[in-house]
């Protein structure tokens, strides 16, 4: 599972807030909510947040191996 919990360290270490990204550099609510809720999103808006945040995509995203659960 791809997680974007680094994606709110970086933007406060950078100091841009979700409202400057929506109203600077138009990224939509919907996407934001997606980046929140861990859920899909295109490599564009990887490409777009590396950009604007001047980061690597490891500043950004993580790879989570999720825990199976055992056989029943």
């Amino acid at each position: 599972m791809i997680v974007y919990d680094k994606l709110w360290e970086t933007m406060r270490k950078r100091g841009i807030s979700q409202y400057k990204l929506m109203k600077d550099y138009h990224v939509s609510s919907g996407q934001l909510d997606r980046l929140r809720k861990n859920e899909n999103i295109s490599t564009y808006t990887i490409d777009q947040l590396c950009s604007i945040l001047h980061c690597r995509i490891e500043d950004i995203a993580e790879y989570r191996e999720q825990k199976t659960p055992p056989d029943a």
